[in-house]
């Protein structure tokens, strides 16, 4: 069953930058709600930053000013530009469409170490 495919995952320094990209099949896209979320070991799961497709968005607290979601349905895709990361953000991050009742990627690790 075809789903949203993550990447743009990796290791990287404090401070340093990753965009995440979610590639969405075409007869899933243009969700009325897309979103990434993350999960660290031993923590719950989180919701990072929703758009929707009138292109308003919700960032958690902790990305605020860090983070910065967006949409291309016309290329069926999603990112997640992050900056200024911080060890905290290490976890792995799956993108969400609310397409045919949700889909979820497989999930791409972002660690942020020195």
């Amino acid at each position: 069953q075809a789903r949203p495919v993550e990447s743009g995952g990796g290791l990287v320094q404090p401070g340093g930058s990753l965009q995440l990209t979610c590639t969405i099949p075409q007869y899933i896209s243009g969700g009325l709600v897309m979103g990434w979320y993350r999960q660290a070991p031993g923590d719950p799961r989180e919701r990072v930053a929703i758009i929707r497709r009138d292109g308003s968005t919700e960032y958690l607290d902790s990305v605020k000013g860090r983070f910065t979601i967006s949409r291309d349905d016309v290329k069926s895709t999603m990112y997640l530009q992050m900056n200024s990361l911080k060890i905290e953000d290490t976890a792995t991050y799956w993108c969400y469409t609310s397409r045919e009742g949700g889909k979820w990627g497989q999930g791409t690790q972002v660690t942020v170490s020195s």
